[in-house]
């Protein structure tokens, strides 16, 4: 009987995603769940909703345990074969708060900050620590688990546990199984397609669609003249917007295609939050301060959705494109499952971009776990751009595993918005105003 842990178990929704996938799995369906979480509010309501979904789509069959706070995170970890991971250290308040409103004094301005630039920097130097303190359990007490990470920013915090602990792991992301579908729905040619194929290789959040075809044709001839078609209209001041202009203006220049969507972009890259030029903003739909909205309407949300998941006795789920049961289930029945998955490149997957470095490709999954598939070189345009995200991505791991504030001053200056909007002093300054407003959730750096 396998058991998975759920860090994070607060996270109610997509607890219910990747845990309600697995009661519908024959594999999974004895399972002990484990769920933790350091928010007692929280973890009750995923408990509740859980055992009531454990009943009604699994006949009661799996162990539902609930585990609250960090003395009994060992308890959780103990035996585990899966750990999930869905943690948010810091949360809204005060954390995204800081990560935006502090940089805004400096004139840097930024839309998700959750994987990159100096929020990302940030979030990865309140999250790592506490993922390193998750890692020493689950090298005691489960060594042989698997950890899934879902967690942002996803490059870092899966580069981090995969380079400096003992712990087997792959980090997940949503944005690599439904991009060639996405892309064909934004030029209207979905309806069209009849045996999609498509390949997918890079970094997480910046990954590129080197391959889609429709029974082997090449469907990017056409895919490219829609879409500078989408955008020249577009960009006309006073048009109506699209939400992908900036990903189709990347692939018009860098001849590929983007996995993660435009709002996220606009910050990985030099080009197009600029002090200077601030008529880009509208010209391609950049949508600023956009996570903090996003976590004002799911709060508020939350509020309605919660009873409604909680308190629905008659609650049911069908199963999600996660990868999260996938995985699990081709390791218990040993039949193979492809995923894209963000693995260490110390296998030369990507032979043109650093070892050292988390790359996104191709895995096959069964019982022998995770194993990643030669992909050989990016198009050098491609790998280039990917270079600039992975030296300040490199250098914050560095940081937390040092504890040493100039890895923090380096990483920033080498983050390509951060560098391409502010001095040297202002990096410093900026970095050190954030580290005091996080007081106690960063570490000492010296």
């Amino acid at each position: 009987m396998p058991k998975i842990t759920f860090m994070g178990a607060g996270s109610t929704v997509f607890a219910k995603n990747v845990l309600g996938d697995s009661l519908l799995v024959p594999s999974l369906r004895d399972a002990h769940i484990a769920l933790y979480d350091i928010d007692p509010t929280r973890l009750k309501a995923s408990k509740l909703m859980m055992q009531t979904l454990n009943k009604n789509i699994n006949k009661g069959r799996a162990q539902i345990t609930a585990h609250l706070g960090p003395r009994s995170r060992r308890t959780a970890l103990r035996g585990a074969t899966y750990v999930v991971n869905a943690i948010q250290v810091g949360g809204y308040e005060p954390s995204t708060v800081i990560d935006f409103e502090i940089p805004k004094k400096y004139g840097l301005r930024q839309t998700i900050a959750d994987t990159l630039g100096i929020g990302g920097i940030f979030r990865t130097l309140r999250t790592l620590p506490v993922m390193f303190d998750f890692a020493k359990d689950m090298e005691a007490v489960c060594p042989g688990a698997l950890l899934l990470n879902y967690t942002n920013p996803m490059a870092m915090l899966t580069g981090g546990i995969a380079r400096h602990t003992d712990v087997k792991v792959v980090g997940l992301c949503h944005s690599v199984q439904g991009c060639a579908n996405w892309l064909l729905r934004q030029v209207g040619m979905s309806s069209k397609v009849k045996k999609l194929g498509w390949n997918i290789a890079g970094i997480n959040h910046q990954s590129w669609l080197l391959e889609i075809t429709d029974g082997g044709n090449d469907l990017y001839p056409e895919i490219k003249r829609r879409a500078a078609q989408m955008n020249r209209k577009a960009r006309r001041k006073g048009a109506t917007k699209h939400g992908d202009m900036v990903r189709f203006e990347m692939m018009k220049h860098f001849g590929y295609y983007l996995t993660e969507s435009s709002e996220h972009s606009s910050e990985y890259m030099p080009y197009w939050i600029k002090s200077q030029f601030p008529e880009l903003i509208e010209e391609f739909n950049i949508p600023l301060d956009e996570y903090p909205r996003r976590c004002i309407n799911q709060i508020e949300d939350w509020k309605t959705r919660g009873a409604e998941i909680t308190k629905n006795r008659k609650l049911s789920h069908d199963r999600t494109h996660e990868y999260g049961s996938y995985i699990m289930d081709a390791m218990e029945t040993d039949v193979p499952f492809r995923i894209g998955g963000n693995i260490l490149n110390d296998g030369n997957y990507i032979t043109n971009l650093p070892r050292t470095a988390c790359v996104e490709v191709p895995c096959l999954v069964d019982r022998n776990g995770v194993q990643g598939c030669f992909v050989g070189d990016l198009p050098e345009q491609c790998a280039a751009l990917n270079r600039t995200n992975i030296n300040p991505q490199l250098l914050t791991v560095e940081a937390v595993v040092t504890r040493k504030k100039d890895k923090i001053y380096q990483a920033a200056m080498m983050d390509p918005h951060t560098a391409a909007e502010l001095t040297l002093d202002q990096i410093v300054s900026l970095c050190n105003d954030l580290i005091k407003a996080h007081g106690k959730m960063l570490p000492r750096y010296s």
